[in-house]
């Protein structure tokens, strides 16, 4: 089958097309026919091996299936290994995987539920590892109720996106920050209100939340804090800068030290892949409350054109790479 594969960190143009063995599924596995994938920072980190520390992770080059990338999938399922028992072949699934990228990959069964009906493989691809960080960093880490306000910091990007509207589908009041060209996106995604951080800073302490959604960022901590309300909520989502061996953590952990000192929560999301989520996005899905906001598809050969085009900052929700062709109409 055809994978995007490397065999050493760097750039993107690392990552290079190539014939490889089709896996075959374990115990607890589902191998699907993979129409559609995503990017996500996470594949950049894992490409680049950076913070150097994630290279000593489960998933960094060591094994065959570590060498191939992607983790958003969609597709069909193909075969299912012993002991799977949710799925059968023939059936149109979504979820997350390792080896994405690639014609067929295996992924473990509690990591995959039906593709929400409404939707194409490209949008649905779209969906599992940005829709469900941000659901459990609103509903879980920051403890969302209806009625609160809530600030989403990069809320036009892949997990801002998802943040923004299931804030909404909560009943949050959401003010959304992002650059001049997408607050459009963020504004149509539903948010309250939107700011362009290129003519207001978000932090400057006018306005008081009672949840923070930090999404990617490197602001300080104190100026995170400075528009939380007393007893309200930051949760921190990845995080860039702070070098090759702690990469964005620094603030996390500096989160994690001060939290019990101070009336606020700050927490730090740390994100799991489970069915139950994927089913509950679905459900919104389709009821309209949340919807993919795909910016552009790629094909296979050009995923690492598309991890380039992540990095260069102007990506308007979510970028897919189109596995098959036909992955893009809805079902």
């Amino acid at each position: 089958m055809k994978a995007i594969v490397h065999d050493s960190y760097g750039p993107p143009s690392v990552l290079r097309l190539e014939e490889v063995e089709q896996p075959v599924p374990g115990r607890g596995e589902v191998l699907v026919q993979v129409h559609a994938s995503a990017v996500d920072q996470g594949v950049w980190h894992l490409t680049a091996g950076l913070p150097y520390p994630i290279r000593a992770t489960p998933y960094g080059l060591r094994g065959h299936r570590a060498r191939v990338r992607g983790t958003d999938v969609a597709g069909v399922v193909e075969a299912v290994g012993p002991e799977v028992t949710r799925f059968r072949p023939g059936e149109e699934v979504y979820g997350s995987c390792e080896g994405a990228f690639a014609e067929y990959a295996c992924a473990r069964e509690d990591r995959l539920a039906p593709k929400p009906g409404n939707l194409g493989f490209e949008q649905a691809a779209a969906v599992p590892v940005s829709g469900v960080t941000a659901l459990q960093a609103l509903r879980d880490s920051g403890r969302l109720r209806a009625g609160q306000s809530v600030l989403v910091i990069g809320a036009a990007g892949g997990v801002g996106s998802f943040a923004v509207q299931l804030a909404k589908a909560y009943g949050a009041h959401v003010t959304g920050v992002c650059g001049t060209a997408k607050v459009d996106l963020v504004r149509s995604l539903g948010a309250d209100r939107v700011l362009d951080y290129t003519r207001e800073e978000p932090t400057d302490g006018q306005r008081r939340y009672d949840l923070v959604l930090d999404i990617a960022g490197n602001r300080p901590l104190s100026r995170l804090r400075r528009v939380l309300t007393p007893r309200g909520t930051l949760v921190i989502v990845g995080g860039e800068g702070g070098g090759r061996w702690i990469g964005g953590l620094d603030r996390q952990l500096r989160a994690l030290l001060l939290s019990p000192f101070v009336s606020q929560r700050l927490r730090v999301l740390a994100s799991r892949q489970h069915h139950g989520d994927l089913r509950l996005l679905a459900e919104l899905i389709e009821a309209g409350s949340v919807t993919p906001a795909v910016d552009r598809a790629y094909p296979l050969a050009d995923a690492p054109e598309a991890v380039r085009h992540l990095r260069q900052g102007r990506v308007r929700g979510k970028l897919v790479i189109r596995v098959r062709e036909g992955a893009s109409g809805r079902a």
